[in-house]
């Protein structure tokens, strides 16, 4: 399979194209056969008007038809765009104005945007419908109108390949541009650090259109000739289902899902021999998630990355986890990061610091935006917003974001280790703790706390005295409060300013 990277034209190139490429609700297609089915789409593109340089989207949940616009759009020199599929249709009509896309694919959950942007974006030449809903043409009568010929587009390494949007907390999502040389690194990485083989069954239900979910194993697994089951969404009881039945040796997972399978029906039987290792990223492991696993003798790497950084930045190695607890391990083998102080002094082992991060694989800018570019990119080192120590060994642990730091009493107070200490309490589902202003102490903690169903009797002052052994005074939040529900964005990460402006 022939990525479209280099400055040769595209030749078809398979590392196994008799093994099973892909697996989606119960179909199986060869590596020769989603090879042929790539090409015939970039030429059905080709003559629809894209061309080098263009943006062509795609907004939908994982299907096979996201990995094959991303390759068909690569193969021409054009740049695919990403889109979460959760997004309403004001972010969407934004994304797309300002990508300047000129070609759309979308699924079912977003017919009905397409629907009304349609007759609105003009700029968008062709909307090709996947799942039969919504405007534009089949995508399947789309791509089989394409013709078989190999696509000679000339390529080059620094040639734009993806358009990745950050979800942000606020303001306007940024769309962090990758090349083919950022994406080859990123994999050649990802494939060090890690035990993929030529026989893997990784099982991608982590979404695709987020950088891990793509780039931490489901692409490094394609290159090696490997298999990918596609499930659309997460749901516990079907990967679980799916582990044993399928004999899956990796996946990758954020920790909300990972924590979800441990609490799902049937996890005490389950069967996970066949697994070699989950991968976990997006947000910190709570320890008693790492406890679960090792228990069960199942391995699980840590990564630590940002969409800027397509997205390896760290990685700890199973062999690592319970030695290492809570690290997010060491240094990807072409990429450097190191920590600094607010003047951009590198600090010492034990102190804290903010990641920056430099290498093949850091992102060549924003799209459209050459001042924040500069600012995230300044003395050519990725600024990441994170606070993280490296111990003596070279492991870092992230502490927080350094926006959501808060001082009280003159001490430094990182949320992350509040949050991982609610998580032990029993009961305790999900937490989240923001700083707020204290007339005594400048500012002072507060949590909000989420409970596992038919929890009963356990409340916010109950949940301090939980704490008072494990933190010292000054990280204990003032006040502990038990909600329904955490507000997230379409990406499930915690809207913490929506909850600063709680009463």
């Amino acid at each position: 399979m022939n990525l479209g990277i280099g400055t040769w034209p595209a030749r078809r190139v398979m590392v196994r194209p008799d093994a099973t490429a892909v697996v989606f609700e119960g179909r199986s297609v060869s590596y020769r056969d989603f090879e042929l089915r790539v090409r015939k789409l970039a030429n059905a593109l080709r003559d629809s008007g894209v061309e080098h340089g263009d943006r062509v989207a795609y907004m939908g949940f994982n299907h096979p038809s996201l990995l094959e616009t991303f390759f068909a759009t690569g193969l021409l020199g054009a740049a695919a765009v990403l889109i979460n599929p959760r997004l309403r249709r004001a972010e969407v009509d934004y994304i797309l104005r300002d990508c300047g896309a000129t070609t759309v694919a979308f699924g079912r959950d977003q017919g009905a945007n397409a629907t009304v942007l349609e007759p609105e974006l003009t700029d968008v030449r062709t909307w090709l419908s996947v799942d039969g809903e919504g405007p534009g043409q089949d995508y399947e009568a789309f791509l089989q109108s394409g013709g078989e010929a190999a696509v000679d587009e000339q390529l080059d390494l620094d040639d734009l390949a993806l358009i990745m949007y950050t979800s942000g907390t606020t303001g306007k999502p940024k769309g962090a541009m990758l090349t083919h040389n950022n994406l080859f690194y990123q994999y050649v990485n990802a494939m060090i650090g890690q035990d993929l083989r030529q026989d893997e069954v990784h099982l991608a239900v982590a979404p695709l259109f987020h950088i891990a979910g793509l780039n931490m194993m489901t692409l490094p697994t394609f290159m090696l000739g490997g298999t990918i089951i596609i499930h659309r969404q997460f749901r516990a009881v079907d990967v679980l289902r799916e582990l044993e039945d399928s004999r899956v040796t990796s996946s990758f997972m954020v920790p909300a899902m990972l924590d979800s399978l441990s609490h799902t029906e049937g996890f005490d039987t389950a069967d996970f021999s066949s697994v070699r290792a989950f991968m976990v990223g997006g947000s910190p492991l709570p320890e008693r998630m790492l406890r679960t696993w090792a228990e069960l003798d199942v391995a699980v790497m840590q990564g630590f990355g940002m969409t800027e950084t397509a997205p390896g930045v760290r990685m700890l190695e199973p062999r690592d986890g319970v030695v290492k607890l809570g690290s997010a391990g060491r240094q990807h083998f072409f990429t450097e990061s190191g920590l600094v102080d607010p003047l951009g002094d590198p600090v010492a082992p034990g102190q804290a610091g903010e990641v920056i991060v430099r290498g093949p694989n850091v992102m060549a800018g924003y799209w459209n935006k050459p001042e924040e570019t500069a600012k995230a990119l300044d003395g050519g080192w990725y600024h990441s917003g994170d606070i993280a120590v490296e111990d003596e060994d070279g492991y870092l642990f992230i502490k927080d974001r350094i926006k959501d730091m808060y001082i009280s009493g003159g001490e430094n107070v990182y949320p992350a280790e509040v949050e991982n200490a609610l998580l032990d309490v029993s009961g305790v589902q999900e937490a989240a703790v923001i700083g707020v202003p204290d007339e005594k102490w400048g500012e002072t903690g507060r949590a909000f706390v989420v409970l596992f169903p038919d929890t009963a009797g356990l409340t916010g002052p109950r949940i301090r005295e939980h704490l008072q052994d494990r933190l010292a005074s000054y990280k204990l939040p003032a006040v502990i409060d038990v909600v329904a529900e955490l507000p997230r964005t379409t990406t499930g990460k915690i809207q913490k300013h929506v909850l600063r402006e709680r009463p």
